[in-house]
């Protein structure tokens, strides 16, 4: 995935900070390490790029492996969907679990909430009836909630924008049909509301799953290439992607100065769905990080929250992604670690070995 490969290219950037070869003698610089194709011997190198044809054959081959796992998803998003449907109803209130379906045991939870509950008991039995306020019905703010708990859904969250989040009602993922060019859809539904008249609004990410005929070494599966987004029915007034500015204005041959208010494009969630283009001239580096950060989201929507839901909702996959991030393990680390020796070993002495300039957790 594009934004896949550029989180790769970061990390080995920052993983070549960690002091010069001076600093370091005993390891071996990678240059020295890989043979120089050139000086190989005629017969050997024409070797070499028989090896290197029959790469670009096994990249072409992945490139059908992907696309059959793509059938994979759009067949299992199938088999899938009746639970995300049970998932909207219970969210929306149109439907009230069952208390077998409401059962759910777990030794944390349990001691976490024993003395809460005793006191919701007590309180519960000194009430002769709820009222609706005390029953809402389903579970509000469940989408609203995830967004503030996803970091990188909460740097997109303005405050204008919770109100209209509040008729979140579900989101869901639709791929693209056999035959098609390769594709998914998110679709964000809404209830009813005095914002705009869109019952459902889409982003649609265009892939590609192909080695790039110029580059196909690089390739790695299946990558975004393309977003479209779609057309907000704002109700007037109410559009959040805009504020409304007073502007004076003075004439300059009579002098006198007059108001006038203007409309200008300020941060909103629902720029998600008017996303910047690539140009045909190409693009530059703020360009490319806004797309690539995008894609990263579409992903992140496709893969995790729409799987996962209920878990952003109670915080539980944030401590899942949180201990996977901090035992990631850059490429070529291990390696690093053998080649100095592991920093609590206890025959280090650092009064024999030389240090590096810094030493930067990744």
């Amino acid at each position: 995935m594009e934004a896949r490969k550029n989180e790769k290219n970061e990390a080995r950037a920052k993983g070549g900070n960690k002091g010069s070869q001076a600093d370091r003698p005993e390891v071996i610089s990678q240059v020295e390490r890989i043979p120089n194709v050139s000086g190989l011997p005629k017969a050997v190198k024409r070797r070499v790029y028989a090896l290197k044809r029959l790469q670009v054959q096994s990249a072409h081959i992945e490139a059908k492996f992907y696309e059959e796992v793509h059938e994979l998803e759009r067949k299992y998003s199938g088999l899938y969907q009746p639970i995300f449907d049970k998932r909207h109803a219970v969210v929306s209130g149109a439907v009230e679990p069952t208390d077998e379906e409401c059962e759910w045991h777990s030794e944390g939870e349990e001691d976490e909430l024993a003395d809460d509950l005793k006191k919701k008991i007590a309180l519960e039995e000194k009430k002769e009836h709820t009222t609706p306020a005390d029953d809402p019905k389903g579970i509000p703010d469940f989408w609203l909630t995830i967004f503030k708990h996803v970091d990188m859904l909460g740097d997109l969250l303005q405050e204008h924008d919770e109100p209209v989040l509040k008729h979140l009602q579900d989101i869901t993922v639709k791929f693209s049909e056999p035959g098609q060019p390769m594709s998914f859809t998110l679709e964000f539904h809404f209830e009813p509301n005095s914002y705009f008249s869109n019952t459902v609004l889409t982003k649609m990410y265009k892939m590609k799953s192909e080695p790039d005929s110029s580059d196909p070494f690089s390739f790695e599966g299946p990558e975004i290439v393309d977003c479209e987004g779609c057309k907000i029915d704002w109700v007037k007034g109410k559009d959040v992607t805009v504020k409304t500015i007073k502007k004076k204005q003075k004439h300059k041959g009579r002098g006198t100065v007059r108001t006038i208010t203007k409309e200008v494009p300020q941060d909103s969630f629902f720029n998600f769905f008017n996303p910047v283009k690539a140009t045909p001239d190409g693009m530059d580096e703020d360009l490319d990080f806004t797309l690539t950060a995008d894609f990263e989201i579409g992903h992140f929507f496709r893969e995790r929250i729409i799987p996962r839901a209920v878990l952003y909702f109670t915080g539980e996959a944030l401590e899942d992604d949180e201990s996977f991030e901090e035992e990631d393990v850059e490429e070529g680390e291990e390696e690093d670690l053998d080649e100095e020796g592991e920093e609590d070993d206890g025959d280090f002495d650092p009064t024999k070995e030389p240090q590096p300039a810094e030493c930067k957790q990744q």
